[in-house]
């Protein structure tokens, strides 16, 4: 619904020059559904993030907390340009030694 302009995570890309995130909803979907341009990039204390994405943060404050429990540093991808795929794919249309991710994922 366009509430939320940021994804969450716990590390850095150790990738230098990512600028595209491929988003694969898990089961029982299991399919890649959209990708999304970086805007911007945040990774600073969880509550300097918290305070710079909050309004946008598409989730509440404690589920923010909870998933950044005893983390020195929060990371903030922004959201830039979204599309959407009319038809959502499988991920093994990508290669065949290309398994869904349980964090990040090069392609």
């Amino acid at each position: 619904d366009g509430s939320k302009k940021f994804e969450f995570r716990k590390n850095l890309f150790k990738k230098e020059g990512v600028k595209t995130v491929v988003i694969y909803s898990t089961m029982p979907v299991g399919k890649i559904v959209a990708e999304f341009e970086i805007e911007d990039i945040l990774c600073e204390s969880p509550d300097l993030v918290w305070d710079a994405t909050k309004r946008s943060a598409g989730i509440s404050k404690e589920f923010f907390d909870t998933y950044y429990v005893g983390k020195e540093k929060a990371v903030a991808i922004q959201v830039g340009k979204l599309k959407k795929y009319d038809e959502p794919f499988c991920i093994s249309l990508l290669g065949d030694t290309i398994k869904p991710p349980q964090s990040y994922r090069y392609l």
